[in-house]
Order: C-alpha cells, then sequence, then structure tokens
C-alpha cells in the first residue's frame, strides 16, 4: 500500500519529467503539486534530500524497467544494446531518460549540489552494461567505451530529435564490435564460429 510520501513522491516525479529541475524550489513546486511545502519538509527534510529520494526512485524505476527487458525472452535477435536502445527512446521511457542526461548536465556544472546523484546513477547503469557484456570483455574500459557511445548518441537525439540515426549508429558500434572480435579471435586462433557466438552487446 502507497504512504501519503509515496504519492509525493511519484507526483514530484510527473513535475520534474515536465518541467525539469534547473529552476526547481520547494514553494513553487509544492503549489505545483497541490501541497505546502511545510508538508514536503515534513516528509523530506530538505530540498537536498527530497531530490536526493525523487531521483533515486525514478532511477529505481527505470533500472527494474530495463531489467525485466533483459529478462523477457527475445524472438528478434536484437542485442541487449539496441534493445536499450529502443527501451530508451520509447515515448513511455524517453522523457525519463532525458531528465537522468539534463542530471548529468547540471552536475558538470555544479558538482557541489547534483554530482552526488549523478554518480550513484553512474554507478547503476555501468554495472547493468557490464552485465550485458561477454564475461572476458567485461573490463572498465570496454564498459565506459560502450556507455560513451550511447551516451552521446542519446544526448544527440535529446539536440535533434533524430533517433532513426541513432539507432543506425548503435547498428554501426555492434558490427564494428563483432568485427573486432573476429579479428582477436583469428589472432589467437580460435574458429571464427566461435568468437560469432559470443555477441550479446
Amino acid at each position: 500500500m502507497q504512504t501519503r510520501k509515496d504519492i509525493l513522491t511519484s507526483e514530484i516525479i510527473d513535475h520534474v519529467v515536465r518541467h525539469g529541475l534547473a529552476d526547481l524550489s520547494l514553494r513553487p513546486l509544492a503549489d505545483a503539486i497541490g501541497t505546502s511545502a511545510r508538508l514536503l519538509i515534513y516528509h523530506y527534510k530538505s530540498k537536498e534530500a527530497l531530490l536526493g529520494e525523487v531521483l533515486d526512485t525514478m532511477q529505481t524505476r527505470l533500472r527494474q524497467s530495463f531489467a525485466e527487458l533483459l529478462q523477457t525472452p527475445v524472438t528478434t535477435g536484437e542485442r541487449p544494446l539496441r534493445l536499450f536502445w529502443n527501451w530508451a527512446i520509447d515515448k513511455r521511457n524517453f522523457p525519463y531518460m532525458k531528465l537522468l542526461y539534463e542530471l548529468q548536465m547540471l552536475a558538470a556544472r555544479s558538482p557541489a549540489t547534483y554530482g552526488q546523484y549523478l554518480q550513484r546513477n553512474s554507478v547503476h547503469w555501468t554495472d547493468l552494461i557490464a552485465q550485458a557484456l561477454p564475461e572476458d570483455e567485461r573490463t572498465t574500459a570496454m564498459t565506459a567505451l560502450v556507455g560513451a557511445v550511447f551516451d552521446g548518441l542519446f544526448l544527440e537525439v535529446i539536440s535533434t530529435g533524430d533517433s532513426e540515426r541513432g539507432g543506425q549508429a548503435i547498428d554501426h558500434f555492434i558490427a564494428l564490435v563483432d568485427d573486432a572480435r573476429i579479428v582477436r579471435a583469428n589472432r589467437a586462433g580460435v574458429p571464427a564460429a566461435n568468437a560469432a557466438s559470443k555477441r550479446k552487446k
């Protein structure tokens, strides 16, 4: 059963998804969701604690949603990175993902205010990327590379609205990684078929 605080958290998430984080302050937020700043302070103690709880809740929901997607049998043959891309640009998830990237930009400008939330988010998503990689490629460098490619393409979609071009770039990146696997396998004397069977990303 949801508590009053759970309901408030969901309402605040809906608000910041529509209006962003940059100008968030308690009194206008309270007015927008039909409550009082005093009640927000009662439940969250401070604006910083409110922001942390709201972002943690939103990130948890997104991670659970994607984890469920990865556990669903795939009949299309799509790879996890492509599945993640399709999931992220879906209209149900895109506004929440966009908000996380807004947080990333705010943290770059105001690390003292937003950096702690961004760091937690980065760790969680890095873990998801690592889980989707073949075990022998689950390195810090490869995980960072996959994350950086996705970040750059998603930011481009936010800027241009062209998700189709981003999807094509994701497919091209997957093909490049596959080719690199085959080259490494050939150098190591591993049959190409075995290298191709490791395609997970």
